[in-house]
Formats: C-alpha cells, sequence, structure tokens
C-alpha cells in the first residue's frame, strides 16, 4: 500500500513536511513515534499512534518504537493547560516495562527486514551531563524560535517552568540520535505534536546537514466535538486490568452513528474496498458497522476468548437469556456482570446458606431487590423473581450454597428488566 494514500483515505492525515512524498516513493524509509511512561498503561488514544505505525509496517517501511524513558522524566507540555506532577523513576520504568509488553502485540517485532526496532532515549542521556546537553542540543534553537510553537504559547500565561519548555529540546536530539544511528529521517505523531516535530527536522539541518521529514494525524474528537476515548468510567484503555473486554467492546457498541465511518476508518485494518463495500451494505444499519469494527478491535486488543465473552456479557446484560447462556460464562465473565450491576450488587453473608434460606427472606431481608416480604411474595405470584434464570413459582423455596455460580455469586432478577447480583462472602 501507498502510506500516505493510505493515511489520506482514512482521514488520518494533517499536516507534512515537503519532500516526504518522494521520499517514501523511493524504498523503504525508517520513522518513528515516541511514547512517554506517563501512565500505567496505553489509552486508545495511544491506540491511534500505534495504528499509524502498524500501516507504516504494512506499507513495507520499518517503525521505531521509542520508548521516553528520557522525556517521561521531564513530561512534554504538548495539549496540557498546567505543570505535571512528575512522576517517580520507579513507576516511570515499571510503566515503561509494562507499556513494551502491550506494544509488542500490535506490531511484528520478529519478521522481515522491515521489523519493528524498539529503542529507549534514556540511553541518549545517561552517560551526557548538562553541559555537554546544553552545548550539543541548547545552542540549536533560538528561544524565540522555541517560543513560537503552539504548545509552549499556550502556557507561557498560565505558567511554564524551564523543566517542561526544554521537552522540545529533548524530543529534538531524539530525533537527531535516531537519525545519526538508525537512518531515521521521519517523525509521526498527532498534530499536538507538530512542533515538537519541526523542532528535530530542524535539528537535523542545523547540526549535521540532513533532511529530515514530518507526518501528523488529526486529533480524534467524537462529532459532537468532545474528546475521543472517553467512555462512561473515564479513560478507555487497551488493558483489561483497566478497561474489562465487555466495556471495550460496549464503547464501540454504543459510540454515535456519526462517529461509526471515522473510527472504522482510523482502526480497522481492513481495505478501502472492503470497508466502503461495508458502508454500501449497511448504510441503513449503523449499528451492524459498529459490530463488525467492535469485534475487530475487541479480538485484536484481546483475544478471541475475551471477544466471545464480552458478547456472552452482552447478551446476558441486554438480552433476554436463557440458563445455558448464564452458565456458558467464566468467572471473570461473571464478575464483569456484578462490575456492570455495580448499583444493584449485593454482599450477602455467605453462612446464611449453611442450612436452607427461603428466597423470600433472602431478597427481602438482605437486599433492597423487594420493599418487604409482601412485596416478595406478589412478585413471585406474577411470575417476576427468577434465581439464575429459573423461575421462581412458590413461597417456600429455598437456596443454599448449591446455588451459588463459582461458590459466590448469584444472579436474581425481579422482572425481564431488574437485574441483581448477590456476591456471597
Amino acid at each position: 500500500m501507498n502510506f500516505l494514500e493510505e493515511l489520506e483515505w482514512r482521514g488520518m492525515l494533517h499536516q507534512l513536511t515537503p519532500g516526504i512524498e518522494e521520499k517514501l516513493s523511493e524504498g523503504k524509509v525508517i520513522g518513528y513515534i515516541g511514547f512517554d511512561p506517563t501512565a500505567p498503561s496505553l489509552t486508545i488514544g495511544n491506540f491511534v499512534q500505534l495504528q499509524l505505525l502498524k500501516l507504516f509496517q504494512l506499507s513495507g517501511h520499518q517503525p521505531i518504537v521509542l520508548m521516553g524513558g528520557a522525556t517521561g522524566r521531564i513530561g512534554d507540555p504538548s495539549g496540557k493547560d498546567k505543570e505535571r506532577t512528575l512522576k517517580s523513576e520507579e513507576e516511570l520504568d515499571t510503566n515503561l516495562q509494562y507499556q513494551v509488553m502491550l506494544i509488542k502485540k500490535y506490531l511484528d517485532f520478529e519478521n522481515g527486514d522491515n521489523k519493528a526496532l524498539l529503542v529507549n532515549n534514556y540511553d541518549f542521556y545517561k552517560d551526557m551531563n548538562i553541559l555537554e546537553f546544553l552545548r550539543k542540543a541548547g545552542k540549536t534553537l533560538t528561544i524565540n524560535y522555541m517560543s513560537s510553537k503552539e504548545s509552549v504559547k499556550k502556557r507561557i500565561e498560565t505558567g511554564l517552568s524551564f523543566t517542561e519548555f526544554s521537552y522540545q529540546l529533548l524530543q529534538a536530539y531524539d530525533f537527531q540520535c535516531l537519525y545519526d544511528d538508525y537512518d531515521c529521517v521521519l517523525q509521526m505523531g498527532g498534530s499536538d505534536q507538530w512542533g515538537n516535530i519541526t523542532s528535530g527536522t530542524e535539528f537535523i539541518k542545523k547540526n549535521i546537514g540532513g533532511k529530515a521529514y514530518a507526518v501528523t494525524t488529526p486529533l480524534l474528537t467524537k462529532s459532537d466535538g468532545s474528546k475521543f476515548g472517553k467512555s462512561e468510567k473515564g479513560n478507555l484503555w487497551v488493558d483489561a486490568k483497566f478497561t474489562s473486554p465487555f466495556e471495550f467492546y460496549q464503547f464501540w457498541i454504543r459510540s454515535s452513528d456519526q462517529d461509526t465511518p471515522k473510527y472504522m476508518r482510523y482502526f480497522t485494518l481492513k481495505s478501502r474496498e472492503e470497508v466502503e463495500a461495508l458502508e454500501k451494505e449497511y448504510a441503513e444499519q449503523p449499528q451492524k458497522l459498529k459490530e463488525i469494527l467492535a469485534e475487530e478491535l475487541t479480538i485484536r486488543v484481546h483475544g478471541q476468548e475475551a471477544y466471545e465473552g464480552a458478547l456472552k456479557v452482552s447478551k446476558m446484560m441486554f438480552q433476554k437469556t436463557d440458563k445455558e447462556t448464564l452458565l456458558s460464562l467464566s468467572e471473570q465473565d461473571i464478575q464483569t456482570v456484578a462490575s456492570e450491576l455495580q448499583d444493584n450488587t449485593f454482599t450477602v453473608d455467605k453462612s446464611l446458606l449453611d442450612g436452607e434460606l427461603n428466597i423470600i427472606d433472602l431478597i427481602a431481608e438482605h437486599t433492597t431487590i423487594v420493599s418487604s416480604k409482601g412485596d416478595a411474595r406478589r412478585a413471585i405470584k406474577g411470575n417476576a423473581i427468577a434465581v439464575n434464570k429459573d423461575k421462581v413459582d412458590n413461597f417456600d423455596m429455598t437456596v443454599n450454597t448449591g446455588f451459588l455460580l463459582f461458590d459466590k455469586y448469584m444472579l436474581i432478577e425481579n422482572g425481564r428488566k431488574n437485574k441483581f447480583m448477590l456476591v456471597f462472602k
């Protein structure tokens, strides 16, 4: 595929420096994107940049992932309205190692002459003292040049420390080091990185007389103008520890119809022909397109088994289901259901089940599923109460530990839409 044409039809091309088209047409190009380990994992925003590197690699070019072991210690002012709190070196190192593990899932680091490379920019600075850095990097750019960058201008009035002001120099010097050591001539990133990236091309031009290039993607936003990558529970992470596969799947399923074409182009690995054929086929069924994208992304990020679990949990939460579906859920799936039903989840003393506990006593005295025993009897008489998908048809029914799923959980329903999870401890 032609890399720039691929970005263009996907709506992922924002800015580029002159001459990059010709450079890419000459053969394999080495390019990079930097990732600072300031968060414990990667968000879907980071995934946009991983997608950019993936498309770059699929186009026959060689991607470098530059981990910010050094720059993460400083903090990028881009997109920030105030000075960030510096994280400890131990936390940054832990974050970096974890992010590397995730990144290796999405790019090919093993095969071909364009296999991805992993570099840590801490190696550029660990043996350098401040005087050497100021001589090598500090003399290259003027204060006027650095202050003209958007990331700096936005912060001048509210306050910008010398530490964050110097970030631009570090990122520029990174580019120069990669140019020298790996023949890397292209830096990519989000549009908010344009100033930092072009500082790097200026470094290479002034210091070593080289020619380097820049490409950025637009910052992805929702159709209402709000920030992309936020779910009801906060950041959307590509890590099951922070965002469950079910939540991840549901993010795409619940997205706006207006956003679906944009998301499809940004995140699918399907070809232009495949995407346009799907959009034509499901022009009147936008939900089907969401399902197709949600399936592809959930499998890529979490795997086939997690995707199937997300489907089962979705069915359990939002559709009429039978006992077979409930019993097919894994313990992790049941935990996800309990998490989703957090406002309707009750912790119950497990010792109550040592003998036999009447169902009316359970739901009336130990939960708020019903307001009273009389209310419980009326619900049972109306065929509304179910325990683990089995309808309760008499007032004398009792439950014991044999009813527990994974020796801990019990699903109770009061009507078709009202689900409750009891967690016995």
